[in-house]
C-alpha cells in the first residue's frame, strides 16, 4: 500500500532538501525514510534504492542548474553572459550544497546524456561565441571555465577564503574579469 502524499517527485525534493541539509553523501532511503516517519519499505514503490534517489537528485540539481543558467544569459553576451553565468553557479552552490555535489554524481552514459547536462555544455558554447573560439579551442574553454568555477566553488564552500583580505565576492569578480580576458585573447597555436 502506497502512502497517501508519498511520491517519486516529493521523495526526490525532499531528499534533495537532505542533502542541502547534511550533505549530498548522507542522503539514503533510510535518511528519506525518517524524515517522513515511515518505514524504509514504503519508499521503495518509489524509489529503487538510495543509488536511484542520488541519481534522481543529481537530475533534479542538474536541471534546476540549467534552467537557472538559461534565464541568466537570456539577451546577453560577452562578458555580461560570462559574469552572470558564473554567478549562477557560485550562487547555485552557496544556497545548495547538497545538490550542488549531486551536480557532480556519476551518471551512466545513458542516464547523462538523457539529464540536463549536455545542456550545460551548450550554455557554455553559447557564452563562447561571442568570444568567437573555433573547434577544439571552445573545449579546452569549456574545461577551463568548468574548472574555474568548480575550484573556487569547492576552496568557498569549504571556508578556504573566510579568513583574509579581500573578501570572496572581491576575488571572484577579479576572477571573471580575468577569464574574460583570457578569452578575449586566447593564445592560438
Amino acid at each position: 500500500m502506497v502512502r497517501a502524499g508519498l511520491t517519486t517527485e516529493r521523495l526526490v525534493r525532499a531528499g534533495a532538501e537532505l542533502a542541502d541539509e547534511v550533505g549530498f553523501d548522507q542522503v539514503t532511503v533510510s535518511a528519506l525514510a525518517r524524515r517522513f516517519d515511515v518505514k524504509v519499505a514504503s519508499l521503495y514503490s518509489h524509489l529503487r534504492n538510495s543509488q536511484d534517489l542520488r541519481t534522481r537528485i543529481a537530475l533534479l540539481a542538474l536541471a534546476e542548474l540549467a534552467d537557472r543558467a538559461a534565464e541568466a544569459l537570456a539577451g546577453r553576451s560577452g562578458k555580461d553572459a560570462l559574469g552572470a553565468f558564473a554567478d549562477v553557479y557560485r550562487d547555485y552552490a552557496l544556497a545548495h550544497p547538497g545538490r550542488y555535489t549531486a551536480a557532480r554524481y556519476p551518471l551512466d552514459p545513458e542516464t547523462a546524456a538523457a539529464s540536463a547536462g549536455p545542456r550545460h555544455a551548450q550554455l557554455t558554447r553559447a557564452i563562447l561565441r561571442g568570444y568567437e573560439l573555433p573547434e577544439p579551442e571552445q573545449t579546452h574553454a569549456v574545461r577551463l571555465l568548468g574548472s574555474v568555477f568548480h575550484g573556487y566553488v569547492s576552496l568557498e564552500t569549504a571556508g578556504g577564503f573566510a579568513h583574509s583580505a579581500p573578501d570572496s565576492q572581491e576575488s571572484w569578480t577579479r576572477i571573471v574579469d580575468a577569464l574574460d580576458s583570457l578569452l578575449r585573447n586566447w593564445p592560438t597555436r
